[in-house]
C-alpha cells in the first residue's frame, strides 16, 4: 500500500489517502462508504496498528477499483504533503552509515576514518519536515555550506523497547524517502542538531510504502541529483548498520513508538566530500529517489 497525506486545496487540511494508480482515495471517506471508521490523519492510522492496515486492504480489494462518489481525486489535482507532516518526536538520524561516506567525511569534515562500532545517532526536530516540492530554505546569514544527503527512512508502526534484530522489522509500519539537509558550517563542538535540524532540512515523502511491500529494506537503490547532475547513487545493501540493527540498538535505551522515524544514513557523494567541495545555493534544484518508493523534488530558495 502507498499512503500519502494530501491537501485538496490551499485552505484544506492534510488528509490521509491511499494511492490507486493516478488517483488518491481518501481513507476516511472511503471507509464511511462501507460503515468502517477509519481516521483522516496518518499518525492516527499508524496508531491503530496492523488491524487498520488489514481493514483498509480488505476494503480496497472489495472495491476493486470502483470508488465511491467523492472518495477519489486525481493525483494531479491535489498537493502532497510530507506523509507525516508534523512528527510527534524528533527524527532519529544516523550518521556515517555507509563505508564510503565514512571515508569522504573523514577527509573533509574532521570525523574519524575508522568505521563506527555503534550507530552514530543525532536528531532532527519536527519543524525541519517539509513535503514534496516545498522549498528548502537557504539562509546566507547562517550557512555558506548547504549540503545534501539522500536517505531511506523507516517509520515505526508498533512500540519497540529492547527488541532483538530478529523481531525488529516486525515493528516497521513502512518506508519513505528523506533528504537529510546539512549546514556543514553549523556544527557546534561535535553536535549536529543545529547543522541538520534547521527549518526545511528534512524533506520527506512522497509516500509511505507499507512494510509488506518491502520485505527486505536492504535491497533498494537510492540516488540524488543537483540541477540534473547525479551526485549520489548506491544501494541500501551497503549500510554498515542495517535497518533491523538500528531499531534494535536504539530501542535498547529509547522506546520507539508508532510514528517515530529513523533516517538510516546516506551513501557517498555529498557536497562536502567532493574536490572541490560543492554547496547548494538559491536557484538550485535537488531531486532524490529510492526505487520502489518514489521521488522528491525541491527547489533551494533564499530564506531572506
Amino acid at each position: 500500500m502507498r499512503l500519502v497525506t494530501y491537501r485538496a486545496s490551499i485552505e484544506a487540511e492534510g488528509r490521509l489517502g491511499v494511492l490507486a494508480g493516478d488517483l488518491v482515495v481518501d481513507v476516511e471517506y472511503f471507509g464511511e462508504h462501507f460503515d468502517v471508521a477509519l481516521p483522516r490523519r496518518m499518525l492516527d492510522f499508524i496508531d491503530l496498528g496492523p488491524t487498520a492496515l488489514r481493514a483498509l486492504d480488505g476494503l480496497l480489494r472489495q472495491a476493486d477499483g470502483r470508488w465511491p462518489v467523492g472518495s477519489a481525486l486525481p493525483l494531479a489535482n491535489v498537493t502532497l504533503l510530507a506523509p507525516i507532516p508534523r512528527p510527534r518526536k524528533n527524527i532519529f538520524g544516523i550518521g556515517l552509515n555507509y563505508t564510503e561516506h565514512v571515508a569522504e567525511s573523514a577527509q573533509s569534515l574532521d570525523t574519524s576514518p575508522d568505521l563506527p562500532r555503534q550507530p552514530v545517532i543525532f536528531s532532527k526536530p519536527p519543524t525541519s519536515v517539509i513535503g514534496p516540492d516545498a522549498p528548502i530554505l537557504h539562509d546566507r546569514a547562517i550557512t555558506q555550506q548547504l549540503d545534501w544527503e539522500v536517505e531511506l527512512a523507516a517509520v515505526i508502526g508498533t512500540k519497540a523497547k529492547g527488541v532483538s534484530r530478529d523481531s525488529a522489522l516486525s515493528h516497521v509500519f513502512g518506508y519513505t524517502v528523506l533528504i537529510d539537509m546539512s549546514a556543514r558550517d553549523c556544527r557546534r563542538a561535535g553536535q549536529w542538531i543545529y547543522s541538520k535540524g534547521q527549518d526545511s532540512f528534512a524533506p520527506m515523502g512522497p509516500v509511505i510504502v507499507t512494510a509488506d511491500e518491502i520485505p527486505d529494506p536492504q535491497t533498494l537503490d537510492l540516488w540524488l541529483t543537483v540541477n540534473g547532475v547525479e551526485k549520489q547513487r548506491s544501494n541500501t545493501a551497503y549500510m554498515l548498520f542495517k535497518v533491523d540493527e538500528l531499531i534494535a540498538d536504539i530501542s535498547k535505551g529509547i522506546t520507539l513508538e508508532p510514528g517515530d522515524i529513523i533516517a538510516t544514513g546516506t551513501p557517498a557523494g555529498v557536497g562536502a566530500g567532493r574536490n572541490p567541495q560543492e554547496w547548494l545555493w538559491p536557484g538550485d534544484t535537488i531531486v532524490a529517489g529510492i526505487d520502489g518508493i518514489g521521488v522528491l523534488r525541491h527547489p533551494v530558495v533564499s530564506a531572506a
